[in-house]
């Protein structure tokens, strides 16, 4: 279906049973947010709240809660924007099945952005402080847009087509931020929008800002999705949406016709201000840290319109279904975009961007050992391109060494990669490097290192769950915990300060008593305060072990060694995945908030 509006489909989403009104107020100040994950957390449906306290609007979340309704939301155009990915992954499949794929050049021609001369978002104007003000999570420095559509053009150009159209959270208040004249924009310069920041600091031309909110959902995944070289995000949010966007100029900016609000406004070339704390998607907080500040014109807005807005925090969350439809659409441009390459899996449950698992190719070399060497090249590509810079770890297995191997399978990729990998040869660090912005695991902000790690041949070890015989922990630690077979969760004392490492040194030296056995049958061993919650299930295994471990501090080994700068051993791996003094807090629910709102939630759930 054709959505004209975000009103358009969440009324289509009401008739089908996939949405729920709340007609009592609700305040935006943490409840509107904790319902939203009490109800995501129960696959409840997309949900509208009829009255926000303070504001005169209506609100809307939860819309992509399930990947099952995500694809009823796309159901009529997904077909046909899968199709022109093909094609682009593969020209030749026109000629193979002209039919199959007649309709693909006109889907895209009929996408391209289209001027309107009238903009139902012009209907009216407020202030920042009469937008629903929603706070996520009790440390967040302010309110935020959670769901932005951000747009700027580089300097001197007026070309649609040359827009960049990102998804950039923006703070509206809190910090030093003045009331309805400014608002916080969170980027880094190789974005987008960054590199026009870039751009504009070497010309006289002021930053031009346009923040779109709603309109019909195809816009708003149209920025955040890694869009393949030489297309525009606003063609693709026509093909995706089934109609094109509209758009209109006023006062030299660019309008969303129909989204529900439009803020335009400068962004500052020379100011910036603290901007967060913020509860993000690795499940902490992002801090306060400076980023630039936009000086807002105009607030405009639709009538009747309706504030879109989602909750992030330790996935899966509501963007987890980004995710999925993502991998739908861009899997066949995999190989071609990292060449070698047949499957990659950004794993939500550890935070997206820590931890990459890959299939790689590797040639079969007659009469010599088979072991990696083309995937660590496809792995350094991996490392080196587009958003995938951002992983700390990248897991890569070659293709062909058992009949099926699924990266979304993580419990047996992890078994398979375990079952193979060799620990003297088979890790390779990349130190003192970039890591992401959100990732506070690192030696500093931003700076942080990476590894690689590589299997390629036959199995070398049987894995196991149990311990060796008489097997005795070292002082200060205890509660062994399988989390699978092969991966053992240990308790360890707090991390208080680089002293700490130091029981990393004497824990390695006690299993040397055991180093044959580890290496053969628990090649992972994971260091953390609560070794119950690491094995409780695979989601808390992925995120304690990848989100606070830094690997060139906290990756360690039994019968540990150095040579020719190569690091290995010849035990079993340890990480120290324990809370260290720099890491951010994790997110917790406020529990006077939770339980107020447990009985609009159980009505919902009915």
């Amino acid at each position: 279906m054709a959505y004209r509006s975000l009103h358009a489909c969440l009324l289509d989403l009401e008739i089908n049973g996939h949405l729920k009104r709340i007609t009592q107020e609700v305040d935006p100040d943490l409840e509107m947010a904790e319902i939203h994950r009490q109800i995501y957390d129960r696959k409840g449906p997309a949900l509208l709240f009829e009255k926000v306290k303070g504001s005169p609007f209506m609100a809307a979340s939860n819309i992509y809660g399930t990947n099952e309704r995500t694809a009823f939301i796309f159901r009529n155009t997904l077909p046909k924007v899968k199709k022109i990915v093909e094609l682009k992954s593969d020209p030749t499949l026109f000629l193979k099945n002209p039919l199959k794929y007649l309709s693909a050049p006109f889907t895209a021609i009929t996408a391209l952005p289209k001027k309107s001369w009238k903009s139902p978002v012009l209907f009216g104007k407020t202030t920042i402080d009469k937008l629903p003000q929603v706070k996520s999570w009790k440390m967040d420095g302010g309110a935020f847009i959670t769901l932005p559509q951000v747009l700027t053009l580089p300097p001197g150009e007026k070309h649609i087509m040359k827009s960049n159209l990102g998804m950039y959270r923006i703070q509206l208040s809190g910090n030093e931020y003045i009331q309805n004249q400014e608002v916080g924009l969170h980027y880094q310069l190789h974005r987008g929008i960054g590199v026009h920041h870039t751009q504009y600091n070497q010309s006289d031309e002021p930053f031009r800002c346009s923040i779109f909110i709603g309109g019909p959902p195809s816009h708003a995944f149209a920025a955040i999705m890694p869009m393949p070289e030489g297309m525009s995000e606003l063609t693709f949010a026509g093909m995706l949406a089934g109609r094109r966007f509209r758009y209109q100029r006023k006062d030299g900016f660019i309008i969303s016709s129909e989204a529900d609000f439009v803020i335009t406004g400068v962004i500052r070339k020379d100011l910036k201000k603290p901007e967060g704390p913020f509860g993000d998607h690795l499940g902490y907080y992002s801090l306060a840290h400076d980023f630039p500040v936009m000086e807002v014109e105009h607030v405009y807005h639709r009538k009747n319109p309706i504030w879109h807005f989602t909750v992030v925090g330790r996935p899966p969350q509501e963007d987890s279904a980004f995710g999925w439809l993502i991998h739908e659409l861009v899997e066949p441009l995999t190989s071609q975009e990292f060449p070698g390459i047949k499957e990659i899996h950004a794993v939500d449950a550890a935070g997206v961007h820590p931890l990459l698992l890959a299939i790689g190719s590797e040639r079969y070399m007659p009469f010599r050992e088979r072991k990696p060497e083309e995937i660590l090249t496809q792995a350094n590509h991996i490392l080196g391109k587009g958003q995938t810079t951002l992983a700390k770890f990248v897991v890569i297995a070659a293709e062909g060494d058992v009949p099926i191997l699924d990266t979304h399978d993580t419990e047996h990729f992890f078994n398979h990669v375990l079952e193979r990998i060799n620990l003297t040869r088979d890790l390779h660090f990349q130190t003192r490097t970039t890591i992401d912005t959100l990732d506070y695991s690192g030696s500093g902000w931003n700076e942080g290192s990476k590894v690689v790690v590589a299997c390629c041949g036959e199995k070398i070890r049987e894995l196991k769950a149990e311990l060796p015989p008489e097997f005795e922990l070292p002082p200060g630690f205890s509660d062994p915990v399988f989390v699978q077979k092969g991966i053992l969760g240990i308790k360890a004392p707090a991390f208080t300060s680089d002293k700490s490492y130091l029981n990393m040194d004497k824990f390695c030296n006690h299993l040397e008593l055991y180093a044959t056995y580890f290496q053969n049958h628990i090649p992972l061993v994971i260091l953390t305060e609560d070794s119950d919650f690491l094995a409780a299930n695979q989601n808390n295994f992925l995120w304690v072990t990848f989100t606070r471990t830094n690997p060139s501090h906290d990756i360690h080994g039994i019968k540990s060694f150095i040579k020719n700068k190569h690091w290995g051993c010849n035990g079993a791996l340890v990480f120290d995945a324990r809370k260290k003094p720099h890491h951010a807090p994790e997110l917790e629910i406020d529990e006077r908030v939770a339980e107020k709102v447990e009985g609009i939630v159980d009505k919902i759930m009915k």
